[in-house]
Formats: structure tokens, sequence, C-alpha cells
């Protein structure tokens, strides 16, 4: 099966829809055009976004969009997410330029490659940016980081159309094999369940963190599907105990 040749840019909880627009617009300057919208404030269509798209409403017209991250990024094996600030997680932090690059070597691999941007006010959750792979941190005025949510979607088209634009087309092998978010979702929540079971997640007060910690954990390593159907069979034949065998499936 043949991979997108370009990553999709996922926009999360936009609130204006002149931004919208404005992100396609940017987007499509630089040849990119696979757009997918989180729940955007506004709801959808937004005719601020197209006004503001110009020539670029195609991209409007075949936006996806979705209630949440974890549904809008399903198909994707590895997310790059836009922050400015500083996280507890750990993460490689990248700027446009060395994530595009390492983006371009996924993708010719067979991965489905996607960037995370969120909302104007307050950017991504933690919980969201712990779903990715890798930070994208874009190198601005320390005394004045704020940076309009085109502006950054334009910055990232822009070293993407710099880089060469569209990487050549991939047949599934060597990485393509790698698990998608919403698998590495179910292998989370799989893991969390036997972890509530045996009474990790203590104390109570300790435990959203540590449950944060294990999504990051998963989200960094990289899995293929092999992998993560193995996790799950081990699991499993954890929870049935000694003497018991089964077989290595899904979740």
């Amino acid at each position: 099966m043949t991979a997108p040749t370009t990553p999709a840019i996922l926009l999360v909880r936009p609130q204006l829809g002149e931004n919208i627009g404005a992100a396609a617009r940017a987007m499509w300057n630089f040849g990119l055009d696979r757009l997918r919208l989180v729940a955007p404030r506004d709801g959808w269509p937004n005719p601020a976004a197209l006004a503001m798209a110009s020539g670029a409403g195609r991209l409007l017209d075949g936006a996806a969009v979705a209630p949440d991250l974890a549904a809008a990024a399903a198909d994707l094996t590895f997310l790059y997410a836009a922050t400015a600030r500083p996280r507890e997680l750990t993460k490689p932090v990248l700027t446009p330029r060395e994530a595009v690059a390492e983006a371009r070597g996924r993708i010719a691999a067979g991965e489905r490659v996607g960037f995370v941007f969120g909302p104007e006010r307050a950017g991504l959750e933690t919980g969201e940016v712990a779903r990715a792979g890798a930070i994208l941190s874009v190198p601005v005025n320390p005394a004045f980081p704020s940076l309009n949510l085109a502006q950054c979607v334009g910055i990232v088209a822009y070293e993407w159309a710099c880089a060469g634009g569209a990487v050549p087309a991939a047949h599934a092998s060597g990485r393509a094999d790698r698990a998608s978010t919403v698998e590495i979702e179910r292998l989370g929540e799989h893991l969390e369940r036997q972890l509530d079971a045996a009474g990790f997640f203590f104390p109570a007060d300790k435990a959203p963190s540590m449950r944060l910690m294990l999504r990051n954990s998963l989200a960094r390593l990289g899995l293929t599907r092999t992998e993560v159907q193995t996790i799950h069979g081990i699991l499993r034949q954890l929870a049935r105990g000694p003497g018991r065998r089964g077989g290595a499936g899904g979740g």
C-alpha cells in the first residue's frame, strides 16, 4: 500500500476561523494539502475561514474534522507537537527544520506523519503533547515567544518546501509496520488496566502523573504493530497467571 508523501497538519481546537483559513493558505503556498481539524471552537464549516483562505479553499473543503486528537491522528504513526512551553515530558525537542528533515525520512520509509498545533490562547494540553514522539519548538525571541497559529504552520510549511516538497511514494516495508497512534493508545489502555488491577498507581495523588509518564513513554518507543501485539499477549498471559496459555493477538 502506498503511504502519503506529505505530512498531515492537525489544528487542535482552533478558536478563530480566520486563523484556520490563513493556515490553509500558508499550507497550500508551500505544497501541503492534508488538513485536519480537531473540535474547532466555532464549528465547521466556517465562513471566516473560507474568506481568509482565498485560493486555498480546496483545503478547507477536504479538511477532516474530528472530536479529539486521538480520533484525528488515529491512522498516523508519528506526531510532532508544536509547543513553546517547557514540559515535564521527556521528548526530543526539534526546530522546524530538524523536524521536517526527520519527518521526510519517516515518510520515505512508509510512515504516516502529522504536525500538531494547539489552540491560539493556551496551546496544546500536556496530555496531547504526550501523544507525540517529538516536540517542535520554533526558535523565537524569548522575551516575546507568542507566535500566531497560522505563522507557526507557515514556518513548517516553508521548511517543507525548502527541503524538497513531496517525498517519493513509499511502499509498505520496514518502518511502514510502525504502530499507529490508535494502536499505541489501545496498548496504553490495556497496560493501565493491568496496572490498575495490580495496584500499581499508588498513592492516588501521584496516579495522574504516573499515567501521563506511561503514555509519554509508549509514544516515544516507536513500536511496530508486531511488537504491540506481542506486548498485548504478554499482558494477557500475566493476567491469566502460571499454567494457562493463550495467543498473542490484539488487546
